[in-house]
């Protein structure tokens, strides 16, 4: 079994403004009032400066897209987050801005590594825009993102 998510994450009224902004973009709700803007191929070479590099820590960050990151969180808090994993074997990155600054990351935790305390990269991001987990799960669980385990899945609302 395989799962892969490259995807922005902030609330669904900021992540609606940003699909405003760009129009290729598709949103999809998620739990907890939250939403997430799969990063497409489309997506990628629409936001991609010319000449941009990826940004370091991520596979499919385009480079000078920090910059719009920076300004959408001067609204309200936004993250980018990546997973890959192939048959248990993976890695997770995550980074969030707020108020126009990187305040989390770029985290990075692979397969052969635990977990730190305060839990993996993307739930952490998760928690630093609004989620909450439960006793019973994790704010990965809780806000959805285990519904889909391929890019593509993840449908427009």
């Amino acid at each position: 079994m395989s799962y892969e998510l490259k995807a922005l994450i902030g609330s669904w009224d900021l992540l609606k403004v940003v699909a405003a902004e760009v129009p290729v973009a598709r949103v999809t709700r998620l739990e907890q009032g939250l939403a997430l803007i799969p990063m497409t191929d489309l997506l990628f070479d629409t936001v991609a400066e010319h000449g941009g590099v990826l940004q370091p820590g991520f596979t499919a960050f385009p480079g000078g897209f920090g910059r719009r990151l920076v300004a959408w969180s001067q609204a309200s808090p936004i993250g980018y987050v990546e997973a890959h994993y192939v048959g248990g074997d993976g890695t997770q990155r995550a980074a969030v801005w707020v108020d126009g600054r990187l305040v989390l990351g770029p985290l990075a935790c692979t397969s052969d590594q635990p977990f730190p305390e305060d839990g993996s990269p993307i739930s952490q991001a998760l928690r630093r825009i609004g989620a909450q987990r439960t006793p019973a799960a994790d704010e990965f669980d809780e806000v959805g993102l285990g519904r889909h385990s391929r890019l593509v899945d993840w449908p427009a609302d």
